[in-house]
């Protein structure tokens, strides 16, 4: 077959803009869908992810509003139909949750806003079922009937409808004020950061006394107190909590005599009382020259920890970075990814300035991270058997929404 002058010019176009838009001549399809917040202009960066190469394009209309100020936390309904987003507000602006829907091209739709009973909601989370929505808030409401002298934080629960995403209160069965007034929610401990959903408990980290309050998470959205109601970490600046089945990993970026970057403390958890077992072995030192550890998160697999640093002790070179560890499937232990106790080849692995939150997609075949300071995401192909990340094959850094906090990834919407 044979082309005019013009067919062949209307064909290298094609090309041309099919490449710009990151597309590849044999046609990868979407995999996924990445959300990404951006405190700037409080915003949400959508894009979608190339099959083939791992590249990200923008989602049509996207960045979206956040409806909301200061975006730092959003989580997914299972099934990617309903995105919740955390707004923390400001001193002129209470924070709220907004509820999104998904278009089945990755669009989000404005939905509604819901208050959490507590101020400054930082962190989200849903159970399995994908029936209760957690909002972890930085201080419970201080009344003279349930004062709160001491800061503490709580966890406002609601239940999520199946069919509308839409939220419903579920009320503290437990406790009640001096009024004899059910709670609205459930009390946790000094300037909460993060909580994680595991083996039927809810554990949230504190930074106001480095611990870690846990909640069993019982029938209709009710979470239980445990006999193990405050639990000790002995970080010095506990930072993150990620979790992989029976272990649960905290961050510590306190330097210590032994490692400058921080350490990575590993636990058992028990289902029946959210107790934490410290692992035989205890604390394991961050990578040689990392440096003010900030986020852990677990792969697919459950078979590799990844920890992200903001920093380095490196003067000369003070990138961010990823440090990689294998998780020993019998006992939980880590240790650096590689051979012999020696970390692989780009191990810690250079990522974007300021990096908060890393994610993988469900096809196991790359993984993401936030970066605030430089406004970008970094995207790594995943060795799934070893847990080494490699570049990909085109561009591994890719522009968002100005200053972006965490981020989430959906596989195909249903």
């Amino acid at each position: 077959m044979r082309f005019s002058r013009i067919g062949r010019f209307s064909l290298a176009l094609a090309v041309s803009v099919a490449l710009g838009l990151g597309m590849t001549a044999c046609g990868g399809g979407t995999i996924g869908y990445i959300w990404v917040l951006g405190t700037q202009y409080n915003q949400i960066g959508g894009f979608k992810v190339d099959n083939f190469t791992g590249n990200l394009t923008a989602v049509v209309n996207s960045p979206f509003s956040s409806n909301g100020t200061d975006p730092v936390a959003l989580v997914l309904k299972p099934g990617g139909r309903y995105l919740y987003v955390v707004n923390k507000g400001n001193t002129s602006t209470a924070g709220n949750i907004s509820l999104f829907s998904v278009g089945g091209d990755g669009v989000l739709t404005f939905q509604q806003s819901y208050t959490s009973r507590g101020s400054t909601p930082v962190w989200a989370a849903v159970d399995s079922t994908g029936t209760f929505l957690y909002v972890l808030d930085s201080l419970y409401p201080d009344t003279p009937a349930y004062p709160n002298p001491d800061g503490l934080g709580d966890i406002t629960v609601f239940q999520i409808d199946s069919t509308t995403g839409r939220l419903q209160l579920v009320p503290n069965q437990q406790i009640k004020d001096s009024n004899q007034t059910q709670l609205t929610f459930f009390p946790v401990g000094a300037k909460p950061l993060m909580m994680r959903v595991t083996n039927g408990c809810v554990l949230t980290v504190n930074s106001g006394d480095q611990t870690v309050f846990p909640y069993a998470v019982g029938t209709s959205g009710q979470l239980t107190l445990t006999a193990n109601s405050t639990i000790t970490t002995g970080a010095g600046k506990i930072t993150s909590i990620s979790t992989n089945g029976s272990y649960v990993y905290l961050t510590d970026a306190a330097a210590t005599s032994d490692s400058a970057g921080g350490r990575i403390l590993p636990y058992t958890v028990t289902a029946s009382t959210c107790a934490l077992n410290v692992l035989t072995g205890g604390p394991v030192n961050n990578l040689p020259l990392t440096s003010n550890p900030v986020y852990s998160f677990t792969d697919n697999k459950q078979k590799t920890l990844y920890v992200l640093n903001r920093s380095s002790t490196d003067s000369t070179n003070e990138t961010s970075s990823i440090s990689a560890f294998t998780i020993d499937p019998t006992t939980g232990k880590l240790s650096a990814l590689g051979t012999g106790g020696s970390a692989a080849a780009g191990n810690p692995y250079s990522v974007g300035s300021g990096p908060v939150c890393m994610v993988e997609d469900t096809s196991n075949q790359y993984v993401y991270t936030s970066n605030n300071v430089d406004s970008t995401l970094t995207g790594f192909r995943i060795d799934s058997n070893s847990g080494e990340l490699r570049n990909m094959t085109r561009s591994s850094t890719f522009p968002t929404v100005g200053q972006p906090t965490c981020l989430t990834l959906s596989g195909s919407i249903n």
